[in-house]
């Protein structure tokens, strides 16, 4: 099949079909961890995002053009992305939407430029980029595509020649980190960004070799939605890792412009924020994400509906009880000690009256928790609100942002408390109007540590910087088992035996016996802590 073009319609079925082919390879993906631990999470982080992208692409329809299709897909992986994979290809896919703004159809230039806009904007997500890794493979297969779109004039070409590059790409990550080298595996992220890219070329081209792999790879062999994922695959959905929820009812909703109506964003901002509380209006003119909380979704919903075509229609009943606990500790964290006005959270008839407003927080903080467990001392903390998520099951930049938001607070201090976690935790902060600083924790102790240097005297930027430093002066170690034999750190590992490693993933220690192993990684601390 040759395709000079490409619209709307088959960017979408190309998409559908790239995470179907990413999909097929999860497992796959998860496998090429480093370090050989049982919770290697590389391609369910992808995977979760661009099942996010995918279901806000189809929530566009088959018969838009290929910008909106491209800018729907950006948008709900922002949304959806978790992990530093997941953050990295959301912004691959926003740089693709910039790419491809005011196209209705795009051609192979333009599919290059897109996917050079892409390499840019992910390049620009990473503080400090490292070569080896997704960004390299991303770069490497734009540049095929640009200099196959000087020769070539079909999509599928240069769709072809964006793949075969990734693959060498990919292939050459070991010699790039040695890392990757010393384990013997080739980098995830950068095959996960393979896979995607094969599942679409399979689409333009009609390759049913490749198609015959894709379990119901949508576009190719016909229009089937691509199967559903399990839970662990999937990942929550957005705002389900939340577990203190805020007063009356939780509003969200997405909503795009009808043509030649651009959404005012400032005045639908304005207009929720006088009827409503932790209001966040995140996007553009063409589209936007709203979360609200107040007493009448009804009336939030009835305005929602002169604005333009809405779809992931939330409305939650919020728990009455966990938020007076909530006020309650704020109020202690805050240092005036009183108790939150009983009236203004009452479940009786309403007969009380005298409520009065509360006044926001002047800081407040949300951190990551694998359980309810560590949940419950970081509450104890002072912690205001907890996001459910850990190792391999890593928050969503949505769900952050949602917990962000929900907190009524001037300023917001965000502990991820995971390493994978901290990329995402700092899409949030160019996501809302507020302040918002991501303290850098790796564990849940480098948490606890820093919650124990936070100054409710000073604001979140002053705060992120002494509370790390508070963080990174503990020692911590995890212990696991090894899935497989590798070799870590210059030393032998074989799969069975359990390994301690430092907050960086550095092998501290090894032993066939559990006890040893322990024992061993802990004389290997810095006396004196």
């Amino acid at each position: 099949m040759t395709r000079r073009a490409c619209d709307g319609a088959g960017l979408l079925g190309a998409f559908r079909s790239a995470v179907a082919s990413l999909e097929a390879h999860v497992d796959e993906i998860n496998a090429l961890n480093v370090f050989p631990v049982p919770d290697g999470d590389t391609g369910s982080n992808m995977m979760a995002t661009v099942r996010a992208a995918l279901a806000e692409a189809e929530s566009v329809g088959p018969t838009v053009s290929a910008e909106r299709v491209a800018s729907a897909a950006a948008f709900g992986a922002l949304m959806g992305a978790r992990g530093n994979s997941g953050v990295i290809t959301s912004q691959i896919l926003r740089g693709i939407a910039e790419g491809l703004a005011g196209k209705t159809r795009f051609n192979a230039l333009d599919l290059a430029n897109a996917l050079d806009r892409g390499t840019k904007a992910a390049y620009g997500a990473v503080a400090k980029p490292v070569e080896g890794t997704i960004l390299t493979v991303i770069r490497e297969a734009s540049a095929a595509a640009v200099e196959a779109a000087v020769h070539e004039r079909t999509v599928d070409a240069v769709m072809g020649a964006t793949t075969a590059a990734a693959q060498k790409a990919v292939a050459k990550t070991p010699t790039l980190l040695a890392i990757l080298r010393e384990a013997g595996v080739v980098d995830s992220g950068g095959q996960g960004l393979f896979r995607l890219f094969e599942g679409a070329q399979a689409f333009l081209t009609g390759d049913l070799k490749v198609a015959a792999r894709l379990p119901g790879a949508a576009g190719v062999a016909g229009s089937g939605a691509v199967p559903a994922l399990t839970q662990a695959q999937h990942g929550a959905p957005p705002g389900a890792g939340m577990r203190d929820e805020g007063f009356g009812f939780e509003t969200m909703f997405l909503a795009r412009a009808e043509p030649g109506k651009p959404l005012d964003v400032d005045a639908i901002r304005g207009y929720y924020e006088s009827i409503g509380e932790s209001v966040l209006v995140a996007g553009d003119a063409r589209a936007i994400k709203v979360h609200i909380h107040n007493e009448r979704p009804d009336e939030v919903l009835a305005y929602a509906l002169g604005l333009g075509q809405l779809s992931k229609i939330s409305v939650e009943n919020l728990d009455q009880q966990a938020s007076d606990v909530r006020e309650t500790r704020a109020a202690a964290f805050a240092g005036d000690g009183a108790a939150p006005d009983a009236a203004t959270h009452d479940d009786s008839d309403g007969a009380t009256g005298g409520s009065k407003a509360i006044e926001p927080l002047p800081l407040a903080v949300v951190a990551v928790a694998a359980g309810e467990g560590l949940a419950a001392i970081f509450r104890d903390f002072g912690v205001h609100k907890v996001v459910f998520g850990g190792q391999s099951a890593n928050p969503s930049t949505g769900e952050l942002l949602d917990a962000v938001t929900s907190v009524d607070a001037r300023e917001v201090l965000l502990l991820p408390n995971n390493p994978n976690v901290v990329l995402a935790a700092r899409q949030v902060s160019a996501l809302v109007e507020k302040p918002v600083a991501v303290v850098a924790t790796r564990n849940a102790a480098e948490g606890f540590a820093a919650m124990l240097a936070l100054d409710p005297d000073k604001g979140a930027v002053d705060n992120a910087a002494e509370m790390t430093a508070a963080g990174r002066a503990i020692q911590s170690l995890s212990v696991t088992e090894a899935v497989r034999d590798a070799t870590v750190s210059g030393k032998k590992v074989k799969k069975g035996q359990t390994i301690a490693l430092d907050p960086d993933d550095g092998l501290v220690a090894v032993h066939n016996d559990p006890s040893t192993a322990v024992l061993n990684a802990v004389k290997k601390l810095s006396p004196g802590f």
